[in-house]
């Protein structure tokens, strides 16, 4: 068996560990380390497994037992700070977190001395989101021009490895497809996964334009596809201008085709990832059976992998999803257990944008501390500034805090990310609420609008409607829109929206006040 990982292939027949072409010389202790953790890395192993395993049971030191756990995080590029690869889990033990592909050799063949030959072996998908981002096709007839095509695979490959839950293909091994007509299917089989992406550029003397389309390799079939058309004058604006675009909306189209096919799996076949898509598919109903069996998946993803951040994420937003809904049943400790959500998916992983967005929402939300939140969100756009969601939780803390002009800029740039995005209402909603603490009734009317013709479900989306229809005279509609607000949460009243929501700016007073002229209990 050969176990592939970033650039590196991990063969227990020849026991051999290599870079590339190159061999690595491993220690038999570490190798055996090694091999333990990555067979077993979907589960956390503790210390005594380790033992048992390496060294049969014989009484070790804690120092001997992390002296061979550094020394086989240095040899495959990790460290015991990053903890890309090999993670340790205070109290509870070690798991190999990286993405990896198993190359089964076929029977009776020579194991190739080339590890990044993709004809040589059969991978198995890895067990999560997988693509391969193939070389454009220049249909120019210019071979000036292929620096661009090249260029812009280039880019999106880079922009879609900034998110941890998608494995993506390395260039090197994507680029061996350039020049070559080959089924997608019979990619999907050398590289080990579930989606391709492919293109084309053609440039017409000052006009580009460009086609993408994203294939599933299981069938053949075109996920999603579009063209972008431009002038030519900067070639490299337009560049990253597509490439922010495509990355930004194949996130929600990935996670969308993925939904669909967990539905399709057996219940006793389902890994954490799938528990996590099944939740991930209720979060724009807002009923509170959603809700509930939201939280229940992801805590049974939790429970299958710990080390799963997103899981984590997508669990800490059901309590937001109560808050926002009047829900509560317990106020204090319903934010004492999203708080440690939010902990322990930063335990998790650290570096996860979608962890650090929704641990910035929660601080914001639970923790009334605006700036720590705002503190977080600013930390995952830097590690996605590609990021939708965080766009959004960016606009929402800001706008609370008074920071429109960036909150709308950050807003208008999510819609624009994912301009399809099934959470539209939620930004729709948020632009209604920065419009109206900004004073553009008329605007903020508009998108109230919107965020309820969304998402009917969605009590926000209301409040917004209700307070900009008052203010500028509506009262017809501002009462009608008040009444299902009160509908959805009969509790609900101006006092409880500022206990739940803290705001630093004084021009929500404005906002309080139409909700008052709609009939919205103090």
């Amino acid at each position: 068996m050969r176990y592939l990982f970033e650039q590196f292939a991990f063969d227990t027949d020849r026991r051999e560990l290599r870079r590339g072409a190159d061999v690595v010389p491993v220690a038999p202790q570490v190798f055996d380390l090694l091999d333990y953790l990555i067979r077993n890395r979907q589960r956390v192993v503790s210390k005594d497994d380790l033992i048992g395993a390496i060294w049969n049971g014989r009484i070790v030191s804690d120092a001997a037992l992390t002296t061979r756990l550094n020394i086989a995080r240095s040899l495959i590029g990790d460290t015991g700070s990053e903890q890309r690869l090999i993670k340790t889990l205070p109290r509870k033990g070690f798991r190999f977190v990286g993405p990896v592909l198993e190359a089964h050799e076929p029977s009776g063949e020579a194991i190739a001395d080339n590890p990044a030959e993709p004809s040589k072996v059969a991978l198995a998908l890895p067990d999560k989101p997988s693509i391969a981002v193939l070389p454009f096709q220049n249909m120019s007839g210019d071979p000036e021009q292929e620096y661009f095509a090249d260029g812009m695979a280039e880019d999106i490959l880079t922009g879609l490895s900034r998110h941890r839950w998608l494995f993506v293909i390395a260039r090197n091994s994507s680029f061996t497809y350039k020049n070559r007509t080959v089924d997608v299917r019979q990619i999907g089989r050398e590289l080990g996964v579930r989606y391709v992406l492919e293109g084309s550029v053609r440039r017409v003397g000052s006009r580009v334009r460009f086609t993408a389309q994203l294939v599933d390799t299981a069938t053949g079939n075109y996920v999603w596809g579009e063209k972008y058309d431009g002038e030519a004058e900067d070639l490299f604006d337009l560049q990253d201008r597509i490439t922010e675009a495509i990355v930004g909306i194949l996130e929600p189209t990935i996670q969308l085709a993925e939904i669909e096919r967990t539905r399709r799996k057996r219940p006793e076949n389902l890994g954490a990832y799938d528990y996590y898509l099944r939740a991930l598919a209720l979060t724009d109903a807002f009923t509170r059976d959603a809700v509930r069996a939201m939280l229940s998946n992801c805590l049974q993803a939790i429970t299958l992998d710990p080390t799963f951040a997103p899981a984590y994420a997508l669990a800490a937003r059901t309590y937001m999803q109560r808050h926002i809904q009047g829900w509560d049943v317990d106020e204090p400790r319903e934010r004492a257990e999203v708080l440690d959500l939010v902990e322990r998916g930063l335990c998790a992983d650290r570096l996860d944008p979608l962890m650090l967005g929704t641990a910035g929402q929660c601080f914001a939300w639970f923790a009334h501390d605006l700036a720590k939140g705002i503190a977080y969100i600013d930390e995952a756009l830097s590690v996605n500034p590609n990021h939708a969601h965080a766009y959004l939780q960016s606009g929402i803390v800001r706008t609370r805090a008074g920071d429109t002009e960036v909150a709308i800029k950050h807003l208008n740039h999510a819609r624009r990310l994912s301009p399809r995005d099934s959470r539209g209402y939620a930004i729709f909603h948020a632009l209604a609420l920065v419009h109206q603490v900004g004073g553009n009734l008329e605007l903020a009317r508009d998108w109230a609008h919107r965020a309820v013709q969304h998402n009917p479900n969605f009590l926000p989306g209301w409040t917004a409607l209700a307070s900009s229809a008052a203010l500028m005279g509506r009262d017809a509609e501002a009462k009608a829109a008040a009444e299902t607000l009160l509908g959805l949460d009969p509790q609900f009243s101006i006092s409880l929206l500022v206990r739940r929501f803290p705001v630093v700016s004084d021009k929500f007073e404005t906002y309080y006040e139409g909700l008052r002229r709609a009939g919205v209990p103090d």
